[in-house]
């Protein structure tokens, strides 16, 4: 099913000019001129860093869904991990999925995906939702830390920071790659696990949401694409439950594990 999303929403015009902003500045990879191999890894890296390590595996899993517990000291790191992708406020990324999981594909979840493919994958960002409102109710637990509260209200200063970095070791072209189009590619890969995984795919549990398991998706996202057993059992570590699911992200974990960095790791009850 398919339904029009409300034309009522106020356009959040700050997020827009600064979405469009991004992608256009993505674009200046195309000149031959900003372009390196050495440039082009550091993206591939920094995508690693930023998306999987700090959203897949800090953002959600740990601070999220409290799959599992780290020393303080890891969990703030790997929170600044995900705040250098640029996803909005920590605060904000992990009250907003906290809704999406308690409405998931009804009223009130944040990118329900029955109002269409763009809807779910960016469209919603762009209006000031309702949801926002709630957010505070739904992160008690982290929404008076200084830690989060600072990378929470300093997220682009942060970024530049960290660009301004990057051109002392490189010059633009680790700008470009490693800003722009690093932060593009990480978005539009990680906006399709509400997307595109609430449309491609096969189900293995039973469920009250459109959420699939979609095997490329998974590849793209570190495990993330096996979202049907991650909505059957969303506080597993664990996302990729057969054999063949491959899960980057819990293969991490359980690097953690044998270190001794991850403790109480939730797995799902059953496969």
């Amino acid at each position: 099913m398919t339904i029009a999303t409300s034309t009522k929403l106020p356009i959040d015009w700050t997020v827009i000019l600064f979405m469009a902003g991004l992608h256009i500045g993505a674009l200046f990879a195309l000149l031959p001129s900003n372009f390196s191999w050495s440039a082009v890894a550091l993206a591939v890296f920094l995508h690693w860093v930023t998306g999987g390590v700090g959203i897949t595996l800090g953002f959600h899993r740990l601070l999220t869904h409290r799959s599992f517990q780290t020393p303080k000291w890891l969990e703030y790191f790997l929170a600044f991990c995900g705040t250098l992708a640029c996803q909005g406020g920590v605060i904000d990324w992990v009250g907003l999925h906290r809704i999406h999981h308690l409405n998931s594909d009804y009223e009130g979840d944040p990118h329900d995906s029955n109002k269409g493919f763009w809807w779910s994958h960016m469209g919603w960002m762009l209006y000031q939702i309702p949801a926002r409102a709630e957010i505070s109710r739904f992160t008690k637990d982290i929404n008076t830390d200084p830690v989060y509260l600072f990378f929470q209200n300093n997220m682009v200063a942060i970024q530049v920071a960290f660009g301004l970095v990057l051109y002392l070791l490189g010059g633009w072209p680790f700008v470009v790659w490693g800003i722009f189009v690093r932060l593009i590619v990480v978005y539009h890969c990680t906006w399709l696990v509400n997307s595109a995984t609430h449309k491609f795919g096969y189900q293995t549990y039973e469920s009250t949401d459109n959420s699939r398991n979609c095997w490329w998706v998974a590849l793209l996202v570190y495990g993330e694409g096996w979202h049907n057993n991650h909505h059957a059992f969303q506080y597993s570590a664990r996302h990729g439950l057969k054999w063949w699911e491959i899960d980057i992200t819990w293969m991490t974990i359980q690097v953690l594990q044998t270190f001794g960095l991850a403790q109480d790791v939730k797995l799902a009850t059953k496969e």
